[in-house]
């Protein structure tokens, strides 16, 4: 059975539970244009037991070896042992070389394969696509079978947790520094990951390297980092937001900032930078196009649509922004002012010839959104 279609129709969270409620076996692909990113889940009876995301791929052997878990000499004889045809999993000869504990090893797995789900969660736009297989078919250095319910609930608390840290961990390319030596911040029980964490903060490294020399979840570290910030022993640094050098950077270094991270698939930063833009080049019809652009990207649509419209005030033969604003009018559910306003990029004097590339998606969008529109007028007639 294959199953497939857009993620603004049927949310990547209800792909798994329909997975899950159907005991499949195969492999779910995700796939997002806007962030050029995809990721693999392999599914077997319902279950995960496997994941991998292009933007971040982790193998097995560098990711323990980053973690200190194993010497480079056991992974150099767990391979020779797979080049003379040992068929076993990378982490089975692993534990059998004594290398590690399979405790240990299944811990690291399957927080590996949580960060490439709770990942794949955080994307409202893509396209997904399931193939039922006999066996799951994975090419996994290591097994591990995690319930899917288990995953959607943390997944659920991870963002209901994340809203209240970003006020003060805005995205993971923030880097911890040690607060200065005369902040009063009282007497400190830290609990022993926490003194963990500290050791690992040198003012170099931002969450994400952070997690990686430790072998941690992302999430664990930022909410760590979190609590460290609010009594006062690191305070944090932004990359993104410093100036290449003293002069301040102008309006279209920072939209190419933006639009950077924005491919890498970082759409926190994005956001930062793009919000920095319009604030300091609020006249600058480009500054607002980008922000739209990465609002939509992180599937806030009623937000995006005023970034866009700011954008049109200020440029009104703006295409790119003209044609996106119908984007997010229509994942907002108004296909009839999406139409609009793509039937207005259409008709603008001056498109670009990349613009004009687009015309034939353009028009698919369109027929679709008057379909969908038609339908919905259909039940309240």
């Amino acid at each position: 059975m294959a199953i497939e279609g857009p993620l603004k129709e049927l949310h990547i969270h209800d792909v798994f539970q329909l997975l899950d409620l159907g005991r499949k076996t195969g492999v779910l692909c995700v796939t997002s244009e806007l962030r050029q990113n995809s990721g693999m889940v392999y599914f077997e009876r319902g279950a995960v037991v496997a994941a991998e995301i292009r933007s971040n791929p982790h193998p097995l052997g560098t990711l323990l070896l980053r973690a200190g878990k194993i010497a480079e000499a056991d992974l150099a004889r767990a391979r020779a042992l797979q080049g003379a045809g040992d068929g076993r999993r990378l982490g089975d000869i692993l534990v059998d070389l004594g290398a590690m504990n399979r405790r240990e090893l299944e811990r690291l797995v399957r927080q590996q394969v949580q960060e490439v789900i709770f990942e794949l969660m955080n994307w409202s736009e893509g396209y997904f696509s399931f193939e039922e297989t006999a066996g799951p078919r994975t090419s996994a250095e290591a097994s591990v079978r995690i319930p899917t319910e288990s995953l959607l609930m943390e997944a659920a608390r991870r963002i209901d947790e994340w809203s209240r840290i970003e006020a003060r961990v805005p995205h993971l390319g923030v880097v911890p520094r040690f607060a200065d030596a005369d902040s009063q911040h009282g007497m400190l029980d830290l609990t022993p990951f926490e003194w963990e964490v500290i050791a690992a903060v040198d003012g170099a490294r931002d969450l994400r390297a952070i997690a990686e020399v430790l072998g941690r979840a992302e999430f664990e570290i930022a909410r760590t980092i979190f609590g460290l910030t609010s009594t006062g022993v690191v305070v944090l640094e932004d990359p993104t937001l410093a100036a290449s050098g003293p002069a301040t950077p102008d309006v279209t270094q920072l939209v190419a900032r933006a639009e950077e991270q924005l491919a890498s698939g970082d759409v926190d930063s994005a956001r930062l930078i793009a919000t920095e833009a319009t604030a300091r080049f609020p006249d600058q019809a480009g500054a607002h196009a980008v922000l739209g652009r990465v609002l939509l990207a992180g599937g806030h649509h009623a937000e995006s649509e005023e970034a866009f419209f700011e954008a049109l005030r200020l440029e009104p033969g703006f295409a790119s922004a003209r044609r996106l604003l119908g984007t997010a009018q229509a994942a907002s559910g108004r296909f009839d002012e999406a139409i609009a306003s793509w039937q207005r990029w259409r008709q603008l004097a001056e498109r670009s010839p990349e613009e004009i590339k687009l015309q034939e998606a353009v028009d698919r969008l369109q027929a679709a959104a008057r379909l969908l529109s038609d339908a919905i007028k259909g039940w309240y007639d």
